[in-house]
């Protein structure tokens, strides 16, 4: 099943282009009751209704191949039948006209379907007579094959939301009626499969609108077939065999998940980039894969290998696709995160420059002082330190003063001798090579 397959066939889903022949319904209550069944010759229906079950059989082969629409297969018994195939088979080929044929489908669909409220079985019937293309994907005039199907659209039924409404008649505004609404689709299936512009009876095509409960029980038990997991299904299950198995605490399961969900990533960006230009099939999460891909992530060999029993247990000998395993929003939430830390990372080393070369300046601004007394006054041979700058006397005159004294120091001549002024208030002691109280 392709997308290209899937958007040929929903193209003709227009009043011009229609071929559909018949449409057969069949409504049925929450307590599983057949209340309504009825069929119709589809072109000869009013253009608004022709228009609203165009729209439901084209809902129900929408959405994404592997996740909304699956392809489903048939097990086959020891004489290579397959009852509910046959059932459909014989469905398609009456061409919907046989009653108890139909009814022997609806009562398959009836018993298998796991629903709480009302809802609508709806039937179409069509016959394609499949174009040849060309290579460049021209169409001839010539028929390749002729692909009769029907497609099964099963949509719930629900009283519309109470309000007011206007009465013209009576123009007057008041609580409206409330009628049953038919919505779209929540669970569809074509069969046979239209695969490679041609019909596959071995292959359901098979749509859910809710991709976390995609009723297996309607793929086991009314189609016959093997029940498969959306890829919805299947990245919830991976989810909790990593996290169950890493650790109990939430907090380093998730982060261990983060970090294989980026490492799952790069893995198929670097794939797709690499294989761009061809045919290469996307990567399948095989088992071996898993391996590589926990260790890659830091994950330990010992809970590596328990998750790789877990991994085989549930996905067996059919391994999902790489792509349905990444939680996309996860991933691109997890790389905003990074780019948030490494911005606060630097911000802090920014800060943490910025307060030494605070200090630097200091420094360099408490020596300039002293350098600017010196040259001011001439000072040779004299150094003049702080309290918390000393050290070993290198001139013949060393001052050691409080910081908030340097800007009082000067120099004057005194009887033609050279002397510097240090100002002492009352309150000040001085010593003067280890004396005390010499002035």
């Amino acid at each position: 099943m392709n997308k290209k397959d899937i958007i040929e066939l929903k193209k003709r889903f227009k009043k011009e282009e229609c071929t559909f022949t018949k449409v057969s319904g069949c409504y049925v209550n929450s307590e599983k009751e057949t209340l309504l069944k009825f069929q119709e010759n589809f072109l000869n229906l009013p253009d608004d209704e022709l228009f609203k079950y165009l729209e439901i059989a084209k809902k129900s082969l929408s959405g994404k191949i592997g996740n909304n629409l699956l392809e489903l297969n048939f097990p086959l018994n020891e004489t290579l039948e397959n009852e509910k195939q046959k059932l459909l088979m014989m469905l398609t080929k009456s061409g919907l006209k046989e009653d108890a044929i139909l009814s022997i489908f609806y009562e398959s669909i009836i018993d298998a379907y796991d629903c709480s409220g009302n809802y609508l079985i709806l039937v179409f019937h069509d016959v394609y007579d499949v174009m040849t293309k060309t290579s460049d994907n021209r169409k001839l005039d010539e028929s390749e094959e002729v692909y009769e199907y029907i497609i099964c659209a099963i949509c719930p039924v629900s009283l519309s939301k109470p309000g007011l409404g206007y009465f013209d008649e009576e123009r007057k505004i008041k609580s409206r009626i409330r009628d049953w609404i038919v919505e779209v689709p929540a669970i569809g299936f074509t069969f046979p499969g239209f695969i490679d512009r041609g019909s596959d009876v071995d292959t359901v095509m098979y749509y859910t609108k809710n991709t976390k409960d995609p009723h297996a029980e309607l793929m086991e038990n009314a189609l016959g077939c093997f029940p498969k997991q959306t890829a919805t299904n299947q990245l919830e299950t991976f989810e909790a065999i990593v996290k169950s198995t890493v650790s109990t605490d939430d907090v380093i399961s998730d982060k261990v998940f983060a970090d294989i969900q980026d490492n799952l990533n790069t893995m198929i960006v670097e794939h797709n980039e690499t294989y761009e230009d061809t045919d290469e099939e996307p990567i399948t999460l095989s088992k071996d894969k898993v391996k590589h891909l926990l260790m890659d992530s830091g994950v330990s060999e010992e809970i590596t290998v328990q998750i790789e029993k877990s991994y085989e247990e549930k996905f067996g000998e059919q391994p999902p696709l790489a792509e349905n395993l990444v939680d996309t929003k996860l991933v691109k939430k997890n790389a905003q995160k990074k780019k948030e830390e490494q911005l606060i990372t630097q911000i802090e080393e920014l800060e943490s420059k910025l307060e030494q070369v605070g200090k630097s300046t200091e420094i360099v601004e408490e020596k300039d002082d002293i350098s600017e007394i010196s040259e001011i006054n001439d000072i040779e041979d004299v150094a003049i330190e702080t309290q918390d700058d000393q050290q070993s006397p290198e001139y013949d005159v060393v001052l050691h003063v409080k910081p908030e004294k340097l800007h009082t120091i000067k120099t004057e001549l005194i009887n033609g001798q050279r002397c510097i002024i240090v100002p002492i208030d009352d309150d000040e002691q001085a010593t003067i090579n280890g004396i005390e109280d010499l002035l």
